[in-house]
């Protein structure tokens, strides 16, 4: 028992935390989806007054689904406006998530003061609820399902004690048309709602853990490529807004095939895993380390380029002076690495060129005897 509830607090742990940037950036592609699926859905929805007529509805019943279907229509547009937008906006999934989940419970309000049952046991417009939940899965950000989740159980609890509080009878809570609401078929409503926000969230968790696998790399555990494709180009708009440099270093272990070669691959994957360590307790918190592919890694600092060859020197530095221990007994392997550094906007404007150029740089610093740090062109 207790290892089940430990692995349920871990999945709620990973659920409430922020996504990275493969899943944001995902999750935006979802909000566009989703906004899209919402405005024909809001679209589909003018019918239901129509139907309701058809089939001898009363009219205020009528007339508050074309309000409700007309207010949501509404919305849906402004929603895919702002979700087309290459800005992307922090807030717009939750307030999306939260306005579908209100629409269904103002719907439902408006249905119980023209007639009390209409308002619990209207079950078409209380399927709104199940899309909102539903929908948030597009999204790849666990807080949105949870929220939206959240927010309908809320929302229809308060509305089902508003609607006992109202009735003076139990006369008042019994229909021909909608049958007779009882707490007992409000609260499998509710535990609906909350196995409907588990299953979605249950979903959003495994899909966030296939994209955390996809954007890490096996052995040091840090981002990879797809990480680093993903994240640069909110990087380079940033610097574009707000100015300064981006300085990158290609940085690459020296000798690593010999090591490989010479004492294993299982000893250079623990070697790969020292450097990484040395870099990560050297490098600024606020500073990205990509695992690009082999012995390859790139450094990502805020900062313009000779403040980051100072930097990167230094740790080049400390890496050479802190030997590898292989084993108990064996002799220390002493370690370096060659850098070669490149500057974004000044040097170039998109990642494939910046690596070129770095790439480069570091050619050269191999070539004049590695463990060394280029950093400008000849």
């Amino acid at each position: 028992m207790h290892g089940i509830g430990g692995r349920l607090r871990g999945v709620l742990v990973a659920l409430l935390l922020r996504p990275d940037e493969i899943m944001l950036e995902i999750g935006a592609g979802g909000e566009l989806l989703v906004a899209r699926l919402r405005a024909v859905l809001a679209a589909m929805l003018l019918l239901l007054p129509l139907f309701n007529a058809i089939g001898g509805g009363s009219v205020k019943e009528t007339m508050i689904g074309l309000g409700g279907a007309v207010f949501v229509n509404v919305f849906s547009q402004l929603w895919l406006a702002l979700a087309r937008r290459q800005r992307r906006y922090r807030w717009l999934p939750f307030t999306t998530a939260g306005f579908d989940v209100t629409a269904t419970t103002l719907v439902l309000a408006a249905l119980a003061a023209q007639h009390l049952p209409a308002g619990l046991n209207s079950l078409i417009v209380w399927c709104g609820y199940l899309f909102a939940i539903l929908m948030t899965a597009l999204r790849s950000d666990g807080r949105v399902t949870l929220f939206a989740g959240l927010l309908a159980l809320v929302q229809y609890g308060v509305l089902i004690a508003a609607v006992f509080a109202a009735a003076d009878s139990p006369e008042e809570l019994m229909s021909s048309d909608y049958g007779a609401v009882t707490l007992g078929s409000q609260s499998q409503r509710i535990v609906l709602l909350a196995m409907v926000t588990i299953a979605t969230s249950m979903v959003v968790y495994r899909m966030q853990r296939l994209i955390e696998m996809s954007g890490t790399d096996g052995l040091t555990r840090l981002p990879n490529r797809t990480w680093l494709t993903h994240r640069i180009p909110r990087l380079f708009d940033t610097v574009r807004r707000d100015g300064g440099s981006l300085t990158l270093a290609l940085i690459d272990l020296d000798h690593f095939k010999r090591i490989n070669d010479d004492y294993g691959h299982r000893l250079g994957d623990r070697s790969l895993r020292h450097l990484v360590a040395v870099l990560r307790e050297q490098a600024e918190p606020s500073e990205w380390l990509v695992r690009l592919s082999g012995g390859e890694f790139l450094l990502v600092m805020r900062k313009p380029l000779g403040t980051a060859f100072e930097e990167v020197d230094a740790i080049r530095r400390t890496v050479a002076e802190r030997p590898f221990e292989p084993g108990r007994g064996a002799e220390p392997l002493w370690l370096s690495f060659s850098a070669g550094l490149v500057t974004f906007p000044q040097e170039g404007g998109d990642l494939s060129r910046l690596l070129r150029r770095a790439d480069l740089r570091l050619q050269r610093a191999k070539q004049s005897g590695r463990n060394r740090v280029v950093a400008r062109d000849i």
